[in-house]
């Protein structure tokens, strides 16, 4: 028998995204998001929920561009700390000696020692309630050489995503290969 939790914000595993934007003054900032997901096949996209009292937020608004940088599980403190902190207030990326790097094609910065990355235009923003949801025109995808498999794919064990599971607050890493996609169920 199934138990109610309520209405509460759960799935399991959440990806945990680091958001990279530039400020008004170019500065370099990155927070920690896990409310998104792939959100479009065609156009490539990706939507990130935010609270307008983010840093974040008006950095988006004003620069229509943000990446989203995955970071590894070897990665799991500094992508902690870039959701406790406020870029208003704190250098993020002095403070973990994270590497800033400028995106080639949209207006944003990413962390340059995470594996993945996600360039991001701006292309919908949509109120929700206490969350602004942004949806992102993915421009391209940049991996480091070390996860790809045959130079275009990527290798989740590789690149090892820090997961996150929302209603105990804990960070996770990826199981175990389970099957193929819309193969594993011929067996049934």
């Amino acid at each position: 028998m199934k138990q109610s939790l309520g209405a509460i914000t759960l799935v399991h595993p959440t990806p945990v995204f680091v958001v990279g934007t530039y400020d008004r003054h170019g500065k370099p900032n990155v927070m920690t998001a896990a409310w998104g997901g792939i959100c479009c096949s065609q156009p490539p996209a990706v939507a990130v929920a935010l609270r307008q009292a983010t840093y974040t937020h008006g950095n988006i608004i004003a620069r229509k561009a943000f990446t989203i940088s995955i970071p590894s599980e070897a990665y799991a403190k500094q992508a902690d700390y870039f959701g406790m902190v406020s870029g208003r207030d704190v250098d993020k990326f002095a403070v973990t000696h994270l590497t800033p790097t400028r995106s080639d094609l949209v207006d944003a910065p990413y962390v340059a020692e995470f594996p993945l990355v996600l360039e991001c235009r701006l292309a919908h923003v949509f109120e929700l309630g206490l969350h602004t949801q942004f949806v992102g025109e993915v421009v391209d995808v940049k991996a480091d050489q070390a996860v790809l498999v045959d130079g275009q794919l990527t290798d989740i064990k590789k690149v090892r995503p820090l997961l996150f599971a929302p209603d105990t607050k804990g960070y996770y890493g990826v199981g175990e290969f389970l099957g193929e996609a819309f193969a594993l169920g011929n067996a049934v």
